[in-house]
């Protein structure tokens, strides 16, 4: 029973290491995100206001000239999709495509804060487990520097477990509204473009 103690404790250390790394690497893609969120920000708060005048009076008769009035330099995704989705407006199979495309690209700008989210909150934990069975041993010992040092490293990695899985759920709950919000304009334009369709 002692040996298998043992084996457990030497795996559970040994994955020390490579969980704090996970852990920084979690940590430098949160701050990354966090800008990318921000320039991501800045660009639906402009094609929004547009969207969002355009939408208000389309109608099937002037659905296509939507396309005209799109901003020619954006990399907005729901930008290019609209203009997509207009371009394809005689194939209702093409316009499915591309709205079935668009919440693929959608559900992969997801998939980021979704790792956060889950992978945070695991990393932390385990980078938390991990240095108390030293540190339960340095107290048994009377080694206090050691026990203080194994201590402060599973403080620090709850730390930054929960920083980076904030971020990633923050910036997951912004985005699924924006992206329904996006889903639901490229929806009506559909549907416009099939009344139109119909119409002739």
């Amino acid at each position: 029973m002692n040996a298998i103690s043992d084996i457990l404790f030497w795996i559970s250390t040994g994955l020390l290491v490579p969980v704090i790394v996970l852990l920084i690497i979690l940590f430098l893609r949160s701050i990354i995100l966090i800008g990318g969120f921000f320039g991501q920000y800045l660009s639906i708060r402009k094609t929004e206001k547009l969207l969002r005048t355009d939408m208000a009076g389309l109608t099937t008769e002037n659905v296509n000239e939507l396309a005209g009035k799109l901003p020619e330099k954006s990399n907005s995704l729901v930008v290019k999709y609209m203009r997509e989705i207009l371009h394809a407006a005689d194939s209702p199979a093409h316009v499915q495509r591309l709205l079935a495309d668009f919440e693929i690209a959608a559900d992969k700008d997801l998939s980021l804060p979704k790792i956060l989210t889950k992978m945070g909150p695991i990393l932390g934990l385990m980078g938390t487990l991990i240095p108390m069975g030293p540190a339960l041993v340095g107290l048994s010992t009377g080694d206090i520097g050691s026990m203080a040092y194994n201590m402060q490293v599973a403080f620090a990695t709850t730390v930054v477990g929960l920083f980076s899985s904030a971020i990633g759920f923050i910036t997951q709950q912004i985005k699924q509204r924006w992206y329904l919000q996006d889903l639901t304009n490229l929806e009506f334009v559909t549907e416009l473009l099939n009344e139109k369709r119909s119409a002739k």
